[in-house]
């Protein structure tokens, strides 16, 4: 299976969060994750943190954060030059979703939850 490395945007260490179960769920499927929140802290041995660090060869951007929190990210985003970019519901963003087109990233509006489910990740 292709391991896609993950930068998931809007991280938490609230079990009940979405971004929370995602991290879990991408462990879980052998997909290396680095994460990105307002706060520190750890899931499942995944160090979230608080500002963007730079990284290599991120295959997808899942983002958990509303249209007006991921503007202040477009730059970081857009020059960490991932695959693919998932806005999970309630993340969707014709803005960003236009920048990452005109750099040929891929958008998807997709729970990044069901896409493990299904094997369609």
């Amino acid at each position: 299976m292709d391991k896609k490395k993950t930068l998931v945007i809007g991280a938490s260490t609230n079990p009940e969060r979405y971004s929370y179960l995602a991290i879990l769920k991408l462990l879980t499927h052998h997909h290396p994750v680095v994460a990105l929140g307002n706060r520190k802290g750890m899931v499942q041995g995944v160090e979230i943190a608080t500002e963007p660090q730079l990284l290599n060869n991120i295959d997808t951007i899942t983002l958990y954060i509303n249209p007006s929190l991921q503007q202040q990210y477009y730059a970081y985003i857009i020059g960490l030059s991932p695959k693919r970019i998932i806005f999970n519901p309630g993340t969707e963003n014709v803005q960003l979703a236009d920048l990452a087109a005109q750099k040929g990233i891929k958008t998807l509006e997709a729970c990044t939850l069901v896409l493990l489910s299904t094997g369609q990740y």
